[in-house]
């Protein structure tokens, strides 16, 4: 039912705005539905309230009744909101007012019972996914709290073992028991429980049982996206890169990511004059701000935003890792990062090449020398061009630490193991998402 949630959203989408277009043109209006310019409009307003109703994180994302309430309204009144000045800007009534805020008004009640659809399966999926981990226990409080916090499937752990826990006698399996009291479906080994004999005897007894068995590694890429610190050295170069080994993926990437910077362009043009009055206002300093960052192949490039902190005596900015509330975010700047507005600038770099749409972000070279004594694999993700956006940016957000860099290169691992045009659109998506949602922000 969770997975259905989506499509059945968005199949009520069509239902309500198309059911309202009919009714206007039949009963109201007295013309022609499909003979007219308003049902291509239509088709564009119900696409555009269901871009809404996604990046608002609908159905799946608010477990809340409150939180649901107000993704579902924010959703249907951003969709009609953007029509509205959409045909303000044309001049033209392009939907009848009938449509647009009868819409509005009737789908938030949808979205919160695909809302109830999604959270029930969510409950139900976590129910069929019960997992038992051998590893060392701060492996598996790790596992238990990416669990809790953002998983790529949710699961539930309901029992653990140390590899010298799990080892069993003549007369015990405990592994085997463990399965029988808690109902358990899924079997995660860490690399050492791998190597006792006993414990893989009782993994292929529950194996032939039903039960699906992961290592670590695989458990960590299925249900959490990304791959565990404890295994970033041994799988550094136990996978193809698909912009590294599919040259036929590097060239499609560049030809979608062309277009999209282009017309991110032309928003820049647009956005530059309001931003620049803005920092008149409350942001005096440079508009734009410039940083050296390591790019694909370690070539060192200029990235460019819009500065959003205060300048230091100098002209320039302190490089210091950056927090996520920094006090040296003026507040014009903070509107700035709120509404990813900073980042704009950015499709310049995209159409010279020195960034992708998608990929790991760029960080500061003296970073990047720091980070490769301390992780000789770190410097793998240079092995790919840089994104705007990214997997680590959308499953994590801020760096401001090193402990925070190596958690994102669990996710940048992942993204180099799944690189292809369907995992970019799957990050763009969620990229969306937090645009709307102000969340995910990286360095």
């Amino acid at each position: 039912m969770r997975r259905a949630a989506r499509p059945v959203m968005y199949l009520g989408v069509l239902v309500v705005v198309f059911g309202l277009g009919l009714i206007h043109a039949r009963w109201i209006g007295e013309y022609s539905f499909t003979g007219t310019f308003r049902f291509g409009w239509t088709v564009a307003y119900a696409g555009l309230l269901s871009v809404f109703a996604y990046g608002f994180g609908l159905p799946d994302a608010h477990r809340s009744r409150r939180a649901a309430l107000g993704a579902a309204v924010g959703a249907s009144f951003g969709g009609a909101a953007a029509i509205s000045v959409i045909q303000l800007f044309l001049g033209d009534a392009l939907l009848p007012r009938f449509v647009v805020f009868g819409a509005a008004i009737l789908l938030p009640d949808w979205y919160r019972i695909c809302v109830a659809m999604a959270n029930g399966g969510r409950t139900r999926a976590e129910g069929r996914d019960r997992v038992i981990v051998v590893a060392p226990a701060e492996e598996v409080a790790t596992v238990e709290a990416e669990l809790r916090r953002n998983p790529e499937r949710p699961a539930a752990l309901v029992a653990r073992f140390s590899a010298a826990e799990a080892i069993g006698s003549a007369d015990d399996a405990p592994l085997v028991d463990a399965f029988e009291a808690h109902g358990a479906t899924v079997l995660v080994l860490d690399r050492e429980a791998q190597d006792v004999p006993d414990v893989v005897t009782q993994a292929a007894q529950l194996h032939a049982a039903g039960v699906r068995v992961r290592s670590l590694t695989l458990f960590y890429e299925e249900w959490l996206g990304k791959v565990p610190i404890a295994e970033l050295e041994r799988a550094s170069m136990l996978f193809d890169i698909g912009e590294l080994h599919r040259a036929g993926y590097s060239r499609a990437k560049r030809v979608v990511d062309v277009p999209i910077a282009a017309v991110g362009l032309l928003v820049l043009v647009v956005v530059t004059p309001f931003v620049w009055l803005a920092n008149l206002a409350g942001n005096q300093g440079p508009l734009l701000y410039r940083q050296a960052r390591v790019g694909k192949g370690g070539r060192e490039f200029t990235i460019l935003k819009f500065r959003t902190m205060r300048p230091q005596p100098s002209g320039d900015l302190v490089n210091e890792w950056t927090a996520e509330n920094d006090d040296r975010v003026t507040p014009v700047g903070r509107l700035l990062r709120r509404t990813h507005l900073d980042e704009l600038p950015q499709v310049i770099n995209v159409l010279k090449g020195d960034l992708g749409i998608v990929g790991p972000r760029p960080e500061q070279p003296h970073y990047v020398e720091q980070l490769s004594e301390k992780l000789p694999f770190y410097n793998l993700r240079h092995l790919v061009r840089p994104g705007l956006t990214g997997w680590a940016q959308v499953k994590y957000g801020y760096a401001g630490s090193e402990s925070d860099a190596l958690e994102k290169l669990q996710y940048d691992f992942w993204y180099l193991r799944h690189q292809s045009l369907s995992t970019d659109l799957k990050i763009v998506g969620r990229t969306v998402r937090s645009v709307f949602g102000s969340e995910g922000r990286g360095r």
